[in-house]
């Protein structure tokens, strides 16, 4: 978008922040800071963590050998992802920080403004790199190692919870 035509939308929509985001992401479209989409956003969360840590109660061999439990694993891992991604990138909006280049880059935004720590960071930066290898190599990702994600991982989405939901109020 040009330089021109982000100054005529801001005329025209001068009580909203926006984000102009990669083209690789939303096709260019602008992000508008919009709490009730947080609210939608955050329920998606919740839901698909609520989903995995069912799926992670499953024994291992009970999990591996159902294609249903290994797809709803799968199927939720993208949205739980999607959904801190697009939180975060609403955050971005609203505080006008720089734009992500993608996917895993956002958290790299976040950690640079503050929000995570280094090391959190770079475990939610690696989370959104598996969320790529699910969307575009799905028929390259082994199901064991969704079953380990399950053990472990998705505890960095519910850290993800702590750290940063309890503060949207204050943003």
């Amino acid at each position: 978008m040009s330089e021109q035509d982000r100054n005529l939308r801001a005329k025209r929509f001068p009580n909203t922040t926006t984000l102009l985001t990669s083209e690789r992401d939303t096709g260019g479209k602008l992000l508008e800071y919009d709490e009730e989409k947080i609210t939608k956003l955050s329920s998606e969360l919740f839901n698909a963590l609520r989903m995995l840590r069912e799926l992670s109660e499953l024994p291992k061999d009970e999990f591996l050998s159902n294609p249903h439990y290994v797809a709803s694993a799968k199927y939720f891992l993208i949205v739980a992802i999607e959904a801190a991604t697009d939180i975060c990138n609403h955050i971005i909006s609203r505080n006008k920080l720089r734009v992500p280049e993608d996917y895993a880059d956002t958290f790299r935004v976040m950690k640079e403004a503050g929000f995570f720590d280094d090391e959190f960071a770079e475990r939610l930066m690696r989370m959104a790199r598996f969320r790529n290898r699910l969307v575009h190599i799905y028929w390259n990702v082994d199901d064991e190692l969704i079953y380990e994600i399950l053990q472990g991982d998705i505890e960095d989405l519910e850290e993800f919870i702590d750290r940063l939901m309890g503060n949207l109020r204050k943003l």
